[in-house]
């Protein structure tokens, strides 16, 4: 039976990212997921935010164009528009990034198994477990000091190693069209706030002048998303021109809006990315958080494998983390609660004024989201890419 020191169910970003910083510290890597390829079945829309983009080296050429422009749409239609003077947002070209990350975790010495099922965990000491794994009908088990859950919202890991799970999420769908590379035209994040079509969340539609992404979001017990998304691409005809374009994906998935889980981490494991909850409960919005979190995850992982310290452990407390989450918690509560158009109407009114559009400026380009990481012992802030690499 293999032994490993970490092995990591789940190669989207978190995991990913996991991979990577771990082996570049030397320690023996198992990474598995169930896709074949990281290129198919992508389930983000990769909307990276301007703090990501300054904290973390990106590859150039998995980012699309910059986004400096949003406009913000009421049930009616009516515009709100808003510009930064700064570069807010580039959308990751997903499937090449996650290759790039994975060829790096590779090189660093890391193993890849895809085509891999998670079927479960058994303890077999104190400082090990057991893994079972299926890949293409093939039953075989290694050893792991350590697991790391990056298997999604509804994570299995979690539930294996008795960590919390999340309870709280919103459904999104959406196509993604590629077409020739347009330099003349602005990049543009389109925003629209209807309950009719996205039910506790927005519908939205991405340019960057290289592809446009068209997709909805909202709580599942409360719309079906595919019928949602036709129905908004309906309703786009004189506003956005999509006829010329050709469809090349369609993506979807959950997307855990209850905020950061407080038991996160144990003995065994921890949890990274959305079986975290590392999302924004206000926005949604998840690379950032993930992208940090991850990295955290990835030096206390190193820390107490070679200390054998438990209160390594403790950096990575869930509840400290949801503690600073609390005003987007109850602001995404209230916003479920939205739902008749005339309220929207008048909410999107409202933010029109200058104070309240300054708010909404706010939630778009501010620079505040995931808590920064902080080095052991010290009262400075250290971004990510000083403290691990």
């Amino acid at each position: 039976m293999k032994r490993f020191d970490v092995c990591i169910v789940g190669a989207g970003l978190g995991g990913l990212q996991c991979a990577r910083l771990l082996s570049r510290e030397g320690l023996s890597v198992l990474l598995v997921d169930r896709k074949r390829s990281l290129t198919e079945s992508v389930h983000t829309t990769g909307i990276f935010v301007r703090r990501t983009l300054e904290d973390f080296d990106l590859p150039e050429d998995c980012l699309g164009p910059p986004v400096r422009r949003v406009v913000l749409y009421s049930p009616r239609r009516r515009a709100l528009k808003l510009e930064s003077p700064l570069d807010e947002f580039r959308v990751g070209r997903m499937g090449e990034l996650y290759q790039r990350f994975l060829d790096e975790a590779v090189e660093a010495g890391a193993e890849w198994w895809p085509s891999t099922r998670y079927v479960g965990i058994e303890t077999e000491s104190d400082s090990c477990s057991i893994l079972h794994l299926e890949t293409n009908g093939l039953t075989r088990s290694v050893e792991a000091r350590f697991i790391v859950g990056a298997d999604g919202a509804q994570s299995r890991v979690a539930r294996d190693l008795g960590l919390d799970s999340n309870r709280e999420w919103i459904v999104g769908v959406e196509d993604v069209f590629h077409h020739p590379p347009d330099k003349s035209a602005e990049p543009v994040f389109h925003c629209f706030m209807d309950s009719s079509l996205a039910p506790g969340y927005i519908a939205w539609v991405v340019q960057d002048g290289e592809e446009t992404h068209v997709g909805v979001g909202g709580y599942a017990k409360d719309f079906d998303a595919a019928s949602a998304l036709e129905k908004f691409r309906a309703s786009l005809k004189g506003t956005i021109d999509l006829e010329a374009l050709k469809r090349t994906e369609r993506r979807g998935g959950r997307i855990p809006v209850g905020g950061v889980l407080r038991r996160i981490a144990n003995e065994r494991g921890l949890l990274v990315g959305d079986a975290a909850g590392a999302v924004s409960p206000l926005t949604a919005g998840g690379l950032d958080p993930c992208m940090r979190l991850s990295s955290l995850a990835a030096d206390v992982i190193s820390r107490f494998l070679s200390t054998g310290e438990t209160t390594e452990l403790g950096r990575y407390s869930g509840q400290e983390f949801r503690s600073r989450f609390v005003s987007r918690i109850w602001m995404r509560r209230a916003i479920s609660l939205v739902r008749q158009p005339l309220l929207l109407e008048a909410c999107c009114a409202v933010m029109r004024l200058p104070l309240f559009k300054h708010l909404a400026w706010h939630v778009f380009f501010g620079r505040g989201s995931f808590p920064d990481v902080q080095k052991r012992g010290a009262t400075t802030e250290l971004s990510p890419r000083k403290a691990l690499t």
